[in-house]
């Protein structure tokens, strides 16, 4: 270890010399990051401005500027500006398209300690450092001031505005028209936008007979010389004087049109590029600067044209030596930093020789001392590896132990199983025992025998496997006739539940060596799946494929079952693995020592998933692949005697058994995918109720089809879990009436919450005793019965003052709400109630019949009458009046129908 650390201590050395050799510059002055957002890239005066910010920078070796071009975009000039804000920027320069849409950015910047200076536009915000640009309202009046000098009698003015909104645009005009108020000589007779120049311009001009226009003010030189392009076509260029606004320099800018004659004058508008980086760099240097920086504006005309001209040319021949001789002086810099950069290299690799020189002595001296080390590392390692290689014995010898015990404690539970299955049997055949009942149970107890049977002999297996104790014998054996004895002890199931069951194969005469017993293993799991998962009405299909050509015959098993989800395909084949949509009981290894008994043949085994599952099995043809220990030679005679397998296929399917329908009994529907368990609750529960049975696949639709008494509901369900088929029913008011118990063997408080959640009345967790599920059922059963009783005896009492939770109690008190609102309306019918109360006509008589245990017609008859019975106490009305303000179609009618409830006639009873 401390030559580890003196090598890494000798690296941070090296490091060190070169930071001093080649960090020196970090003191250097520090380089400021200057941006500018432009909005306009398109125009020559834009193109000046940041052409002259560039030049002002250029003068400066501590700037570093960045110019952002937004082309009118005002969503890019957003983006520039938060870059700009989010990395480090030192000056924010920014010349706004409109007023408004920057402010929140300019803003956020200033609020955060960023100066930001405006150019040329101004903001709707004081919040910002400086403003730099002319004053458009000098150039407005300006323009208007030089009209007036012109000693015209009589100046009618065609003002060309911009067509945005901003603030140069306000002011300018603002500027104008003030002077031009001022001014009786002038007259603005028409002012339109520059977009609108093409369209309009022509029209004014023809109508000159009524207002001649004399001047023509345009809002930049541009639009001045499209302007007189115009005027030109109409041979008016000479009637009329153009005068704009920027004064640049160069071809068809300002001052060449002043001078070519096309416009009489233009505007000096300076871009404020130069000033703007000068600003930068008094705040860059703590110095105060003004808030509002206004540059001055002049008039450019004939008289001093040529003036301007040849200065701006002379400023720009001035640009070009400095940027000439900023360019030669970079490139000295350049070569001064080439050369000290080499010299700085060698001089470190100096150091490095003279470094490594020492180190290479002080490292032969180290190797000795950590050989030593090393050496006794080692012992100590293999001290240590001794130790572990007894420790891992221990565990070993312990670990057998524990498995040798469960492996034994297995083949103890067979011998009890085996002796009870042979009871079992030989009290089925017991000619004395007659009584149904008791045979059902017998051979569910004989059923669910069998089922331990097998599980114990899979976990057997499964310990072979693990501990490679299985011994491959194979033989001779035609294929397809093995497959076709075990197809066979399948087809009674596929009858009994239609299924489209088949067998099929190129090559009947086809042989292969395999273990017979083994491969029937391998063949039971598979179809045990395959009729587990497959619905009645389903195909399963085994199919023997020999290809001529290949050394392989493949046999694919396939199914219409519920498939396999595409992510738990890789884990089919694990031990213990349970798919996420496998709601049968499995020990979760027949999968897993399939293909272990496959592999031990050479072949593999694959699993496609697409409208069902598909196992395919591939199989050598030959024996090239076996070794003469695995090869036995016995006679291919292919019968269930010598392949010494118990193909009990356990019957997970559902079949309703019959349901005799007693109508004075009350209903039960049981929703349960666990055959034998139906069939126990069938035998108990037929005596005293007429019971249905679903397997969770239609139990919504057969809840709603015979509104049973009571529901009783398994938890773990092919489709919907017992939760949610308990919570769909709660929540339909055809259903919600019914008392739900929710049967699992989920003993935990999440679950048991989970279950009232979701509106069940009971909770019994597996195994449950009988004698109390019995009971409960009949308890639930009283119950709504005096419900029941309580709603019929107090049908008028129901209203919004109740205090009712449940959605029954709700049902009854908006029924009698709507009855009472149309009690005078003897053409209200039951079918104008359902649809009052948004369900059908059927689903009323149901829902009534179940909560009230009467017809809806007669239950709207019974409000109507005894309506009629308090008016008759209460009221003065005449027998005809009450009639008809209780609905009754006549008084006759009325009569009849109170007589045969309450055994007098209206007038009798009112005395």
């Amino acid at each position: 270890m401390s030559r580890i650390k003196k090598y890494t201590t000798y690296n941070y050395f090296i490091l060190l010399i070169f930071f001093v050799l080649f960090g020196c510059n970090d003191n250097e002055t520090k380089l400021y990051k200057i941006g500018f957002s432009q909005c306009i890239s398109k125009d020559d005066w834009r193109k000046a401005m940041d052409h002259e910010m560039q030049v002002e920078a250029s003068l400066h070796t501590d700037i570093n500027l960045t110019v952002f071009q937004a082309n009118e975009n005002i969503e890019l000039q957003k983006k520039h500006i938060e870059f700009m804000i989010n990395n480090g920027f030192d000056v924010i320069v920014i010349s706004p398209l409109r007023p408004e849409p920057l402010v929140p950015l300019v803003e956020k910047a200033y609020d955060k300690g960023i100066p930001v200076i405006i150019v040329d536009r101004k903001i709707n915000s004081e919040k910002f450092t400086a403003f730099v640009g002319a004053n458009n309202i000098d150039v407005g009046r300006n323009a208007a001031n030089y009209i007036a000098s012109l000693n015209e009698k009589k100046a009618n003015i065609l003002e060309i505005k911009g067509s945005d909104n901003s603030s140069p645009v306000i002011e300018r005009h603002l500027g104008f028209h003030k002077i031009v108020k001022s001014e009786a000589s002038l007259s603005v007779v028409r002012s339109v936008k520059d977009e609108e120049i093409e369209q309009r311009m022509p029209q004014i001009l023809d109508s000159l007979s009524v207002k001649p226009i004399n001047f023509v003010f345009a809002f930049n030189d541009d639009i001045a010389y499209n302007a007189w392009k115009i005027a030109k076509s109409k041979g008016l260029e000479k009637t009329i004087k153009f005068i704009g606004v920027d004064g640049l320099n160069g071809s068809n800018n300002g001052i060449d049109l002043v001078q070519n004659g096309v416009l009489s004058a233009t505007i000096l508008y300076p871009t404020g590029g130069h000033e703007a980086i000068k600003i930068a760099m008094k705040i860059l240097r703590n110095e105060n600067v003004p808030k509002n920086n206004k540059l001055n504006t002049t008039i450019i005309d004939y008289r001093n044209a040529e003036i301007m001209k040849n200065q701006y040319d002379r400023i720009n021949k001035h640009q070009n030596d400095i940027e000439i001789q900023q360019d030669r002086i970079k490139k000295q810099e350049q070569t001064y930093s080439t050369q000290s950069n080499i010299l700085k290299v060698l001089l470190g690799l100096l150091i490095i020789s003279v470094l490594l020189a020492a180190f290479s002595i002080y490292s032969a001296y180290n190797i000795k001392k950590k050989k030593r080390e090393l050496e006794i590392r080692n012992k100590k390692i293999t001290v240590q590896r001794n130790q572990i290689k007894k420790i891992a014995k221990e565990v070993k010898i312990s670990n057998d132990a524990r498995v040798n015990f469960f492996t034994g404690l297995s083949h103890e539970f067979k011998t009890p199983i085996t002796l009870i299955l042979s009871s079992i049997e030989s009290l089925a055949e017991n000619k004395a025992i007659k009584d149904s009942k008791l045979l059902s149970e017998v051979g569910l107890i004989f059923n669910n025998s069998k089922r331990l049977l097998r599980l114990i002999n899979q976990l057997l297996d499964f310990r072979k496997v693990e501990d490679r104790k299985f011994i491959l014998r194979a033989s001779k054996t035609n294929l397809y006739q093995f497959s076709n004895i075990i197809f066979k002890d399948f087809e009674r199931e596929a009858q009994r539940r239609n299924i489209n069951f088949t067998l099929s194969t190129n090559n009947e005469d086809l042989s292969v060596y395999i273990d017979r017993n083994l491969m029937d293993k391998v063949y039971f799991n598979l179809l045990s799946n395959a009729f587990k998962f497959t619905p009645n009405n389903g195909e399963i299909s085994i199919e023997i494929q020999d290809k001529p050509d290949s050394n392989f015959v493949k046999i694919h098993f396939k199914d219409s079952g519920i498939g396999i989800p595409k992510k738990e395909m890789d884990n089919v084949f694990l031990a213990f693995f349970q798919g996420s949509n496998n709601n049968k009981a499995s020990s979760g290894i027949g999968l897993h020592l399939s293909k272990e008994f496959i592999e031990m043949h050479k072949g593999s085994i694959e699993v496609i998933s697409k409208h069902g599952a598909e196992f395919i099995i591939s199989l050598y043809k030959d024996k090239a692949h076996l070794s003469s220990d695995e090869i036995i030679y016995e006679a291919d005679m292919v019968d269930s005697s010598l392949l010494n397998s118990n193909l009990d296929y356990e019957d997970d399917s559902f079949t309703e058994p019959l349901v005799v329908n007693d109508e004075d009994n009350y209903s039960v529907l049981v929703i349960e995918d666990n055959l034998d368990l139906v069939k126990f609750l069938r035998t108990k529960l037929s005596a005293e109720y007429t019971v249905h049975f679903s397997d969770g696949t239609n139990a919504i639709e057969k809840a709603l089809e015979i509104i049973p008494d009571i529901i009783l509901c398994d938890i773990n369900l092919p489709e919907k879990s017992g939760f949610d088929i308990c919570e769909i029913l709660k929540k339909d008011l055809r259903t919600s009436h019914i008392p739900t118990i929710i049967l699992t063997a989920l003993n935990n408080k999440e679950s048991y919450i989970k279950g009232l959640e979701s509106g069940a009345d009971l909770f019994l967790t597996k195994p449950f005793s009988f004698a109390i599920l019995a009971q409960s059922i009949k308890t639930l059963i009283y119950n709504r019965e005096k419900l029941r009783y309580y709603f019929v005896n107090n049908v008028h009492s129901i209203d919004d003052s109740s205090s009712f939770g449940s959605m029954e109690q709700q049902f009854v008190s908006d029924l009698n709400k709507i009855i009472n609102k149309n009690i005078d309306n003897s053409k209200f019918s039951v079918e104008n109630l359902a649809n009052d109360l948004n369900i059908s006509r059927i689903q009323l008589y149901r829902k009534m019949k179940a909560i009230m245990g009467v017809n809806i017609s007669d239950y709207i008859q019974n409000i109507r009458l005894e309506k009629a019975k308090n008016m008759l106490i209460n009221t003065p009305l005449t027998i005809s009046e009450i009639a008809y303000a209780t609905g009754f179609s006549s008084p006759n009618y009325f009569s009849t129908s109170f007589k045969n409830k309450f055994n007098k006639s209206p007038k009798a009873f009112r005395g």
